[in-house]
């Protein structure tokens, strides 16, 4: 090659390094005048400025595009390099284009076997399917749901007393949820869970969430429930503890203690800190060895 081609194939080395950790190959060709400004890139071999990012810049180098000017300057093998690059993206592109198009052809399939199971079922149960055209079709659960779904919490708190009408049968709907409460009520008796659990606020965004998922659901093991989300409960306990700190830097606090004897007879002490925001229970001290003396609650306090 000539001193020209010599001098170009040096940069090409050197620059290559700067874009390295970039992965389209076209960066290895550029320069950047602000690393900040992914848009305006300077072309290595004519020191053109193109507008438009990496892809426009790939253009500039292969040449044949409207939207930028060849550059007469590029190596033979790096055109050739950047234009099969940008065909095979052209191809990977296209195949995933048809195979969403094949996806929604199934998820259409689908749609319409379920809308004649219900009208099916809807003429059994001794209904009507006059006007089908008009009838929005069930909710059914889609794989995109679970990324628009909203948290059971936020369900809740937008649920009023009254149930919405919906669009799958109600005999069926009373029905499945009949099976629901039957089995719900069955692992209560079993575990010997008391009856007015069902009316903590946490009971209804619980359930809420698990229709959410839908069928097939698998429920939580020993050790998810003991240690992984324990600790993220004992995480969220703690950050709602931090307002209450804060206040009480600000404004004080008052310390309480409260002693009680359980069914074992051993002595309890529990401590609580009061400020305006309420009372928070810090800690359960077993007192029962210990002396009951002004010196010795004052050291437990003091902790």
């Amino acid at each position: 090659m000539d001193s020209n081609g010599n001098e170009n194939e040096t940069e090409v080395s050197s620059t290559a390094t700067c874009g390295s950790e970039r992965k389209d190959p076209g960066w290895k060709y550029s320069r950047l005048p602000n690393e900040q400004d992914l848009n305006t890139i300077i072309c290595i071999f004519c020191d053109k400025v193109t507008k438009g990012g990496i892809y426009r810049h790939k253009q500039h180098l292969v040449g044949g595009h409207r939207n930028a000017k060849k550059c007469t300057k590029c190596l033979v093998h790096v055109r050739q390099e950047m234009e099969d690059y940008m065909n095979g993206k052209k191809n990977q592109n296209e195949q995933l284009k048809m195979r969403n198009e094949d996806l929604y052809e199934d998820f259409e399939d689908i749609d319409e076997e379920v809308e004649s199971r219900r009208v099916a079922f809807n003429i059994t149960r001794g209904g009507s399917n006059r006007g089908r055209g008009s009838v929005k079709r069930s909710r059914e659960k889609w794989p995109m749901d679970h990324f628009f779904t909203p948290n059971g919490e936020a369900v809740v708190q937008n649920m009023s007393g009254k149930m919405t009408q919906t669009t799958m049968n109600d005999a069926y709907k009373k029905e499945a949820r009949e099976r629901a409460c039957s089995l719900i009520s069955r692992w209560m008796y079993n575990v010997v869970i008391p009856f007015n659990v069902v009316t903590y606020p946490s009971f209804q965004p619980m359930i809420e969430a698990i229709g959410q998922y839908g069928v097939g659901m698998k429920g939580p093991s020993i050790y998810e429930v003991r240690v992984t989300h324990l600790k993220k409960e004992l995480e969220l306990t703690k950050d709602s503890m931090k307002d209450h700190e804060m206040e009480w830097k600000k404004n004080g606090c008052s310390i309480m203690s409260d002693g009680w004897t359980d069914r074992k007879g051993r002595t309890l002490v529990n401590f609580l800190v009061n400020c305006s925001k309420g009372t928070m229970f810090m800690e359960s001290i077993n007192a029962s060895s210990m002396i009951k003396m002004g010196e010795k609650m004052f050291e437990l306090l003091d902790k």
